[in-house]
């Protein structure tokens, strides 16, 4: 996805979720500046990035399996487990207070030029990252070894990027 927003100049969130510092977070938090709620929300942001890596691998397992991409001359990729966020200044965001507290629905696509950050896991947090990608559904049912889990990867502080620096950290990936 992040590779597809550095072509396209623009990216659209999965079924047009987000995360955002909400009326309803606020309210959750009986203390806590916005800088401290915007980490709430960002950690929500980063744990649904932990299912959309579920959701790939899925799919690179499923096409594997079917050995649809499989043509002989396409090397292997390794997998990259690593959390990312974009943090973007946004208009016409609703409420989606259905779903969680800092969740937010978006009425568009996010322009390159609105991205005021990206927030990426470093080398060192795959491990973990790529354990917890194996147990996040069990985690949001409620597995407690499961949510330990978690918590070792959401240990990892993600790595603050500019914008502008999202090309070369792609060619690093």
């Amino acid at each position: 996805m992040l590779r597809d927003l550095v072509a396209d100049r623009e990216i659209r969130a999965m079924n047009d979720t987000a995360f955002a510092v909400t009326p309803a977070l606020r309210e959750a938090y009986a203390s806590g500046d916005d800088e401290e709620l915007a980490e709430v929300a960002m950690a929500e942001a980063a744990r649904a990035s932990l299912r959309l890596l579920a959701d790939e691998q899925a799919a690179e397992e499923n096409a594997a399996e079917s050995g649809s991409d499989d043509d002989g001359e396409t090397p292997v990729r390794r997998p990259i487990f690593r959390r990312a966020v974009i943090a973007a200044d946004v208009d016409g965001a609703t409420l989606r207070p259905d779903l969680d507290d800092a969740v937010v629905r978006l009425s568009a696509p996010i322009a390159y030029d609105r991205i005021a950050s990206v927030h990426v896991d470093l080398a060192e947090a795959e491990p973990e990252v790529a354990k917890a990608v194996d147990v996040i559904d069990a985690a949001d049912l409620g597995d407690s070894d499961a949510e330990f889990v978690l918590g070792d990867a959401e240990d990892h502080q993600l790595a603050w990027y500019a914008a502008q620096e999202l090309p070369f950290l792609l060619d690093l990936l």
